[in-house]
């Protein structure tokens, strides 16, 4: 596998307390060697309070499809955004699908992509498999949630192909959602995974271990906590080790509900609604 972390935006809902591996500290500034020319970016200052919806909280379907197809990006990203909340009717699911096929902003399909997995219906199953082909790895990823939510049963084809996708996220999604249907029949693919070439990856391998009850698993979760290159992974993989696999696999769901699961620090990605 190859990893494209610098191709690409951020993760447009990073959220460092939504990882497994929250809570162990972080080094000061000083300390961190960057090793590259780093160029600090401007943004619009609309753009950093998109995710602020209570302004749509009473608007019409009618409103948020006419802001979904607006001129102005940050409304249709926000209206995007209010409709994942909502329960939509046929009309605005087509608006949707429109938005993830043909929407020039790839934050905007990408949360058109999450309203539509958070629902049902051929519409949106369409929208999202479509969505698998996306250029951006984020829109690709939220695919993968979407094909989760809406029967992850039928698309398991579909999400196990996307393990072999060269960006992280899109891997660490599908693996979770294989996780989910499989339980320690995943062990084999968690640990290839735990030799991926993203941290973030290995770190969710690592985590979901922790649902796995042998011998091959606990010893591959220690050679992690002891040699691994990133200090996440081995934090993840040390409370790994020390997690009863039943009670894992009974509390897993994969989403952003509730408390992270993990007590060590992770500034590395947001933990997936899957």
């Amino acid at each position: 596998m190859t990893d494209e972390d610098g191709d690409g935006p951020p993760d447009p809902q990073l959220d460092p307390t939504r990882s497994p591996g929250f809570g162990g500290g972080v080094k000061p500034l000083s300390e961190i060697d960057v090793g590259r020319d780093v160029t600090l970016g401007e943004a619009d200052p609309a753009e950093l309070t998109v995710s602020d919806t209570s302004s749509l909280a009473d608007a019409s379907m009618a409103t948020l499809r006419e802001r979904l197809t607006g001129d102005d990006v940050v409304e249709r990203r926000r209206a995007a955004l209010a409709l994942a909340d909502r329960s939509v009717d046929e009309e605005t699911s087509r608006a949707l699908a429109t938005a993830v096929r043909s929407d020039d902003d790839a934050e905007v399909r990408q949360f058109a992509v999450e309203a539509l997995g958070a629902g049902s219906g051929a519409v949106a199953e369409r929208a999202a498999l479509a969505a698998l082909d996306d250029s951006n790895p984020w829109v690709r990823a939220e695919a993968v949630v979407a094909l989760d939510h809406l029967d992850g049963t039928g698309h398991a084809e579909l999400i196990a192909a996307a393990l072999d996708d060269g960006h992280h996220a899109v891997r660490r999604n599908a693996a979770i959602s294989e996780f989910k249907r499989r339980g320690e029949e995943s062990e084999p693919l968690l640990l290839d995974l735990l030799e991926d070439t993203s941290d973030r990856v290995r770190e969710w391998a690592a985590h979901m271990l922790g649902g796995v009850d042998s011998d091959e698993s606990r010893a591959a979760l220690e050679r992690a906590a002891e040699t691994d290159e990133s200090r996440i992974v081995r934090l993840t993989a040390a409370k790994a080790r020390q997690t009863d696999p039943v009670a894992f696999r009974r509390r897993f769901r994969g989403t952003t509900d509730g408390e992270p699961i993990q007590d060590v620090d992770d500034p590395l990605n947001r933990q997936p609604d899957l």
